[in-house]
């Protein structure tokens, strides 16, 4: 389908990368959200998201006349190829996926529809909402697509200009078809199946990333007891190609806007039809566990209370590159900590606001006055550049907590400060002279 006529709804995160992808496909897309002030600033070219090469793409697009932004779904519609929703599905009670804005928007639609149309669900939503959406229309005349996104913030738009695979799913294999067309120009393979299955295969490949992230935090915390080197075993496991290196990093928990609500979603879909899903369970408690664990690790480098310590953190974004701190694990530690006695100053290069329970400061630096000890807790590049032994001669303590491995031990126990990573062997601190 060459220059079909698309409206996104929601320009969110998903929607606005998918609406300014689709334009620069070709497709002749209307943006729509709920937000006059946000519409107007997008439609000046003004982009909030930190994502590399989005803001690039929406000037373009609106350059060409491809892409337009509007407030309000119902008039937006009108001659529609595909309507794809984008809105947000946040968790709810129970850890369910609350498809109430999904609802609200195919209330407000589904009788001005064009006969055709297909209506298109690229928000993660649970199995058996296509179903649920064909109820709500109560048209035969519009079909109902399931088209996931594997977007990873950061990465986004290469994500989608550059897919690993693209999933289409209906039970009108010809709408699947006429969806799937629209991505023709992407080198991907496609996989074209039923509704459920497409909705499941992104439930799917998140979970399974959310277990693989908690495995590897609990091999680190083994490698700690038993003196390995995580760095080592990882390397080892990942030259495995039915392992591969991906997502064998440990950190201080997974987050973000995915893999939270998606790990707790599938399990309440699993109980929906009596499956005891306690892999996936135990991965996500596993994950609170590991902020236990790095509470403790930072509790031990300022000698065990932290009841007021200075504690200085590098990073509150979920993921270096981006400015989402939607679940971040690093606002998880730090609200432990303060809920401890310590006293958090925090540096991010893309986090200005103020926030709750800490000083937000603008210099990498000034987090490291006074401070009795340092956690890295987002994976910048800049932090691995800091001038550490001035950072050490501003400190009152010397405890250096790196919780994604980004920094070289030596680098830091060669400016006097004592090194803790995850999974690392503790190098010996060097002694200053003086």
């Amino acid at each position: 389908m060459s220059g079909a006529r698309i409206v996104v709804i929601g320009t969110g995160y998903v929607g606005l990368t998918t609406g300014a992808c689709l334009a620069a496909l070709g497709h002749q897309v209307t943006c729509v959200d709920v937000d006059d002030v946000k519409v107007a600033r997008l439609a000046a070219g003004r982009v909030d998201i930190l994502e590399p090469g989005l803001e690039e793409l929406v000037t373009r697009g609106l350059a060409a006349r491809r892409l337009r932004f509007v407030v309000g779904s119902r008039n937006a519609v009108a001659g529609a190829d595909a309507v794809y929703l984008c809105v947000p599905t946040p968790m709810g009670a129970g850890g369910a996926a609350d498809l109430r804005a999904v609802e609200a928007v195919i209330g407000e639609i589904a009788d001005v529809l064009p006969s055709g149309c297909a209506v298109v669900t690229k928000s993660t939503v649970p199995v058996g909402t296509a179903q649920r959406i064909r109820a709500l229309l109560g048209r035969d005349d519009v079909p109902v697509v399931a088209n996931p996104e594997f977007l990873r913030e950061g990465t986004a738009v290469a994500d989608f200009l550059h897919p690993d695979r693209i999933v289409v799913g209906s039970d009108d294999e010809d709408a699947a078809r006429r969806i799937a067309d629209l991505y023709r120009d992407l080198s991907a393979p496609n996989v074209i199946t039923d509704a459920a299955s497409a909705e499941l295969v992104k439930y799917a490949a998140n979970c399974f990333l959310a277990m693989k992230l908690s495995y590897v935090n609990a091999i680190a915390e083994l490698c700690d007891r038993l003196g390995a080197d995580i760095v080592s075993v990882t390397e080892g496991m990942g030259y495995d190609r039915r392992i591969g290196r991906s997502f064998l990093k440990p950190g201080p928990g997974w987050g973000g806007s995915c893999l939270p609500k998606d790990t707790h979603a599938l399990v309440q879909v699993a109980e929906s039809v009596g499956f005891d899903f306690s892999l996936l369970t135990a991965a996500i408690v596993e994950n609170i566990a590991q902020r236990d664990r790095i509470v403790a690790k930072i509790a031990g480098a300022v000698g065990g209370s932290l009841a007021g310590s200075r504690i200085g953190v590098l990073g509150l974004a979920f993921k270096a590159g981006t400015n989402d701190l939607r679940d971040s694990p690093a606002l998880s530690v730090t609200s432990m900590l303060a809920a401890h006695g310590a006293e958090v100053t925090a540096y991010d290069p893309a986090v200005r606001a103020a926030l709750p329970g800490m000083t937000v400061v603008d210099d990498p630096y000034q987090v490291a006055k006074d401070a009795d000890a340092i956690v890295v807790l987002t994976e910048w590049a800049e932090f691995t550049k800091l001038d550490w032994g001035y950072t050490a001669d501003l400190m009152q303590g010397d405890g250096v907590v790196d919780t994604r491995n980004l920094l070289e031990p030596r680098t830091i126990t060669g400016a006097g400060l004592s090194y803790v990573g995850l999974g690392r062997p503790r190098p010996a601190r060097v002694a200053l002279p003086g």
